[in-house]
């Protein structure tokens, strides 16, 4: 590459730091560098500068945003919501790819139409309970889907850090892995540029060469977008 691609990583304000500097380790290993990205930051000014977007992950969203139930004792950032909404308007507009990480896959969803399940333990039956950051969570992938083409697998086991999950796809979405309970663990746009969202935390998991290549792929993805090619 003659140039590193810029990738925009979004981020909570408060302790975000952690998940960017894993993030921003993951991408400077394939090549590009990063902008974090938080509440407060000017969205249309950043927009112009990026190459890809990373929707990283954090808090729950906001029930408000997708018409969900309203659950009590669960940790919000209103504002980090109004960013990553305005981000992703300005951004799915183009060509930029955009990687969605476990909260960041849900905002992909929402953003484009989508609804999510408030709480996976509230269905009947309930899911297992699984929080952890080492890969225990097995996820099979859809046959022929552009993950799978980037994973180069047909399933793996990833960690587990979230109790939201995605319902209803938005427009231009499509299921492409679950896990054992039918939870969606990644979505991606059905064409057009690189557009995946997945439910693990690929930035905890750079020591496997599948989850490197999430990150691989956005960065050729977002290099062949700052030469001016579009799309694939």
């Amino acid at each position: 590459m003659s140039r590193r691609p810029t990738i925009g990583v979004s981020t909570s304000k408060r302790g975000g730091w952690r998940s960017y500097l894993m993030t921003a380790l993951a991408l400077r290993l394939v090549g590009a560098r990063s902008i974090r990205i938080v509440p407060g930051d000017d969205v249309a000014a950043l927009a112009g500068r990026l190459d890809g977007l990373i929707v990283g992950g954090g808090d729950d969203i906001s029930a408000q945003l997708y018409g969900g139930e309203i659950l009590p004792d669960v940790r919000l950032d209103p504002d980090r919501d109004a960013l990553e909404t305005a981000l992703l308007k300005s951004v799915l507009q183009g060509a930029i790819p955009v990687l969605g990480i476990c909260r960041g896959a849900q905002m992909l969803n929402v953003a484009s139409g989508g609804t999510l399940i408030s709480d996976i333990y509230s269905l009947d039956p309930p899911p297992p309970r699984l929080r952890t950051v080492l890969p225990r969570k097995t996820v099979t992938i859809e046959p022929g889907s552009r993950l799978a083409r980037v994973v180069k697998l047909g399933w793996f086991r990833v960690n587990a850090l979230h109790h939201q999950a995605i319902d209803r796809l938005g427009d231009g979405l499509k299921v492409v892995a679950r896990d054992r309970a039918g939870i969606v663990q990644a979505i991606e746009a059905t064409d057009g540029p690189l557009r995946i969202g997945v439910q693990w935390h690929p930035e905890l998991l750079i020591f496997k060469r599948s989850q490197r290549r999430l990150f691989r792929a956005l960065v050729k993805a977002a290099a062949r977008f700052s030469s001016g090619a579009k799309g694939r």
